[in-house]
Parts: C-alpha cells; structure tokens; sequence
C-alpha cells in the first residue's frame, strides 16, 4: 500500500523475499494508494474485494501484507477474504522463529512472538463470541476463554523476560571482561542480506553460516581479529541483518544482541552496494542505531558487493568520505566474495586501533599535560 512513504516498495520486491525466506510461494502481488489506511479493512472494501477475487483466481492460501494491521483490521479482513491474512511484523517473526539457533536466540524470538499475539486475542477466540453467560451475568465464557489466555500469555511473556534477563546479565559479563583486556570491540551492523557474514568470514577466516537470502544469520558471533599492522588483536562481532519498520517488539527483544553494537568501539556500517535502494537501507539502519543508542559510536561505511556492481556504476576511488546524516565518515568499496578491498579495509582498522594505543600512551597523556601546562 502506498500512503506517501518515502520507502514505499511499489513492487513488493521485499516482501515477496521475506514470504520466500519464510517458506511461502508467492502466487500474485497487488499494490494500491490511498491517502490513509482504513480504519476497518486497510485497503477499503473495493480493493478487499479485488482481493478476494484475485486470490480465488490464483488458489491463493493466505494473503500478506506489506504493512502491520491492527488486530481488528486482521480480523475484518479474514471474514471479508475468507482465508487466513497476516502481515509483515508476523512474517518476520515467522523467519526469525525458523532461524534463531543459540538459546538467547529463540528466548528473544518467543518473547517478540508473545507480545505480537497478545494483542491478537480477541481473534483467536472468535469463534467464543456468540456464547453468553447465565442469568445476572456480563459475558460469558468466551469472555472468561480469553481473560485465561491473557493471563496465560502474562505469565509467559514475564517468565521469558526473566531468563532474558539471566542472559542479559552474563553477556554483561562478557564485556566487563574484554574491557579489563583492554580490547577494541568493532562490531558488524547494515540491512540484511548486505553481506555481513561474508565480510565476517573474509576477515576473520571464520565459517559463520552466510547465505544470499534475508536474515540467514540471527544470533551474534564473536572472533578475535588480528591486524598485523597494529600488532595486536580485535573483538569482531557480526550481528542480526537490520530490516525497514523492523518491529518493535524485535528491537525490544533483541535488546542484549544489538547491545553488543552500541559497546562497540567502532561499526563497521555493510552497505550492498550494488542495490538500487541503498540509500534507503541506510536510513533505516540508522534509524534502528538510534534507537538501540549505538548511532554515536564512530562508524565506517563498508560499500560490499563491488564484484556484483555494473560498469556504470564502479567507483573510480575505493576509499573516500561520504555524507551521514550531517557528519563525515570513511567509506570503502569491498567485495567479501572475491576479496577485493578487504586488505585496505583491515589497514583502515589498523590505523583506527593504533590511533587509540598512541591516545592511551603515558608518553602522549605526558604530552598533553605539558600542553596544559604552557597555557596561561
């Protein structure tokens, strides 16, 4: 549906890949505009029935929208369609349930689950309607049914944020840890599919799962980078693929995951540079950092894909600087694939862990008290 977003997606192109990742065959697309959702069926009782005709024709099962519904707008359009509509924040949840591997993992993709459904339940329990109670009484027991599912789904969603939080704890752990070490964190964040696992994998000479498909990779991976020429090692962690209007109740759960983003010393921000969209993409990443608080930490753009580019659009310089959001910040032309640009790319980070060695000197704080002490 398009309603005047700057990201609008008039093809479909990205949910049609998310309805592949989740496993669904896509029969048929249809885009429409209005100038607001309505209230009641989103899309208006014209293009409802349009629908419904369309996914007659086609033997369609289920109907996915590109936008999140209210619960009442998920129901009305279920009994105008007659088959099962979903839309993008439970598609999402749907990949994110299929690839969560780690315990952390899968507890952060149930707590996002619960809190989706819990506002859906007025229709799960639709076919409770019609009873009603005995003499003297309001309601009845559908009323009851989904007063013991809320309770029920309470009692889980507490349960899960608990052990979330035993997690949360130990990863907190973790980090006091490498930072009595003394190390320099730099961690792995851009929209999906950009090529974070591969970059991961080229720099590290790690075998993290990576695939060409969206979210292949969910739960955080962290290995020890060395860059001879700063002659030391680096924390290097690659983190979940972020994605536009990524739901809330992901960004909540996945909370002690994206964490690792915000401690770090430096974000290597992956761009699929051979997307048209990039620019968009980008936006929303960095709109997912400032939310997590991690948009202050120094970035460097890391264009991917160099090898998937075409001619036209090769840059003639690999490494320059680029506008983000009012500051200026480095950026390189890589490609993870045939490992291209990734020896200019780890001389970048070296420079970046040398500088902060050389600020941490007792030699350069000496220095710099002698500068204070010239002053009058």
């Amino acid at each position: 549906m398009d309603f005047g977003l700057p990201h609008f997606d008039g093809d479909l192109q990205e949910l049609g890949l998310l309805a592949q990742t989740a496993g669904y065959t896509v029969a048929d697309r249809v885009s429409c505009k209005r100038r607001a959702p309505d209230p009641a069926l989103f899309v208006g009782s014209g293009k409802a029935d349009e629908i419904k005709m369309l996914a007659e024709s086609t033997g369609a099962a289920e109907v996915l929208f590109d936008q999140s519904l209210s619960p009442a707008q998920q129901r009305n359009l279920e009994r105008h369609l007659g088959i099962p509509v979903n839309d993008r924040t439970l598609l999402i949840l749907e990949i994110f349930a299929q690839r969560a591997r780690s315990h952390e993992g899968k507890l952060q993709v149930e707590l996002a689950r619960l809190q989706y459904l819990s506002t859906r339940l007025v229709r799960r329990w639709s076919h409770l309607e019609r009873q009603s109670g005995g003499i003297g009484m309001r309601g009845g027991p559908g009323e009851t049914q989904i007063e013991l599912d809320r309770r029920m789904i309470g009692e889980a969603i507490k349960r899960t944020k608990e052990r979330l939080e035993k997690v949360k704890k130990q990863r907190a752990t973790q980090r006091r840890q490498r930072e009595r070490r003394d190390a320099f964190m730099i961690s792995l964040v851009g929209y999906t599919n950009a090529g974070k696992s591969s970059l991961f994998n080229g720099l590290v000479k790690a075998r993290a799962y990576a695939a060409d498909q969206l979210f292949a990779t969910l739960d955080t991976t962290t290995r020890q980078l060395y860059l001879g020429e700063a002659g030391r090692s680096v924390s290097l962690s690659d983190t979940v693929g972020f994605i536009r209007d990524l739901p809330h109740g992901l960004v909540d759960a996945f909370a002690a995951t994206l964490q690792e983003a915000a401690d770090a010393d430096l974000l290597l921000h992956v761009v699929d540079a051979s997307n048209p969209s990039h620019p968009e993409q980008i936006a929303s990443v960095m709109g997912v950092l400032r939310e997590i608080g991690a948009d202050a930490v120094p970035q460097i753009l890391v264009f991917n894909k160099l090898d998937a580019m075409d001619a036209a659009s090769t840059p003639q310089l690999m490494s320059d600087l680029m506008e983000l959001e009012g500051a200026t910040v480095p950026r390189i032309y890589v490609s993870a694939q045939t490992g291209q640009g990734l020896p200019d790319l780890r001389a970048m980070l070296a420079e970046r862990v040398k500088a902060r060695l050389d600020a941490q000197s007792p030699d350069h704080e000496g220095a710099s008290d002698k500068a204070d002490d010239r002053e009058p």
